[in-house]
């Protein structure tokens, strides 16, 4: 019982800072997105989103598309974008995947595809130089958008424990206008005080879970029965996906995880203490740097 009381209190207090930190962003600065890769964590900042707001969701969601996610992916963005009524917006590097410069059309190495691919196709979406789709509620298909508002600001669910790059955010992370990220000018955060008075023309990043971990997103999920993507879970193959990303550079996981509990009960047993979370994405390994080449020059 005691155990139980300390993790729920641990989870009250993550989500209460993460509701926190939404709505200071929301109440700070104007124009502002939220990314959905689809994955469990920025599945759980909606979930929080819409807690912080009474269900509503007040920012666009924003999913850069770069044609290779795996399809049960594009898939279920889609049913929960219809279910709950989201401003869904989706972008993509159109000329890149016209062209075949990929890594998949063997063109380009993989760390290359994913700065063509996500960090150009991002750039371009959320300062409107580049073309977005956004859903037609009514018909359920996706419509060019003629909205060319730049996004100040996008809310991001990342972790700073699930690679060494992003340990080094802040809550509030000033990026350039072309969302160059300068890690030494960073200003700190103690006490709860957060810089948001930032240059006119900088861009900001918002990371509400910074503090969470892999087991902390787990146990909300489980709690709060979010519906996650099923590629999460073993479909009866003894595999399954700890980590989602494009489908020739993402691999599944040894595990017979059939929902959120059993992976919290796998996540405490340790048998990934040694297994880097995102050990399954091909890209990682080819970064030297963990993924901060990649992230100083815009990338989620």
């Amino acid at each position: 019982m005691k155990g139980e009381n300390s993790k729920r209190s641990r989870l009250d207090g993550l989500e209460s800072q993460s509701i926190y930190i939404l709505r200071e962003a929301y109440s700070q600065f104007k124009s502002l997105a939220m990314l959905w890769s689809i994955g469990k964590d920025s599945t759980t900042m909606l979930w929080l989103t819409r807690k912080a707001f009474f269900g509503y969701v007040p920012f666009p969601m924003v999913h850069i598309d770069t044609g290779y996610k795996i399809p049960e992916m594009i898939e279920y963005r889609d049913k929960l974008a219809k279910e709950l009524g989201l401003d869904m917006i989706y972008g993509m590097n159109e000329k890149a995947i016209r062209g075949k410069q990929t890594f998949p059309d063997g063109k380009l190495d993989r760390i290359s595809c994913c700065r063509t691919l996500k960090t150009e196709a991002l750039q371009k979406t959320l300062s409107g130089e580049g073309k977005r789709y956004r859903l037609n509620q009514r018909t359920g298909k996706y419509d060019v958008d003629p909205n060319k508002e730049t996004y100040a600001g996008v809310i991001v669910g990342v972790r700073a424990d699930e690679e060494g790059s992003r340990s080094k955010e802040r809550y509030f992370s000033a990026r350039t206008k072309n969302n160059d990220w300068k890690i030494a000018e960073q200003p700190p955060e103690l006490w709860n005080q957060f810089k948001t008075d930032f240059a006119p023309g900088t861009h900001v990043r918002i990371h509400p879970l910074l503090d969470w971990t892999e087991l902390d997103i787990w146990e909300y999920i489980a709690r709060e029965k979010i519906p996650v993507t099923a590629l999460y879970f073993d479909n009866g193959k003894g595999k399954r996906y700890r980590s989602l990303g494009c489908f020739p550079c993402t691999k599944p996981v040894e595990s017979n995880a059939k929902n959120a509990e059993d992976i919290v009960n796998e996540l405490r047993s340790g048998k990934f203490s040694r297994i880097a979370e995102r050990a399954g994405r091909d890209q990682d390994m080819e970064d030297d740097g963990g993924l901060e080449t990649l992230r100083r020059d815009g990338y989620m």
